[in-house]
């Protein structure tokens, strides 16, 4: 079980995928990273948002920063 400390900030970098060589600031070490990005859908109910989903998941052998997280092109 990973003991980090869900409070304590690190730097990570997205790799793959649409948003390939993004850094970002991460607590905790989380295993997935969702990325989402707004779609334009025609003749929905008003409130109705739709958006595209990308999964991102850390590579567990990295464990200096920057952690790395690479796009899993068969999810969700």
């Amino acid at each position: 079980m990973d003991t980090t400390d869900a409070t304590s900030w690190e730097t990570a970098l997205l790799t793959g995928g649409p948003v390939d060589g993004a850094h970002m600031r991460v607590a905790g070490r989380p295993w997935v990273i969702q990325v989402t990005r707004p779609c334009t859908p025609d003749d929905v109910p008003d409130g109705v948002r739709v958006e595209a989903v990308y999964v991102y998941r850390r590579d567990a052998r990295v464990k200096d920063q920057p952690l790395r997280y690479g796009f899993d092109a068969a999810s969700p």
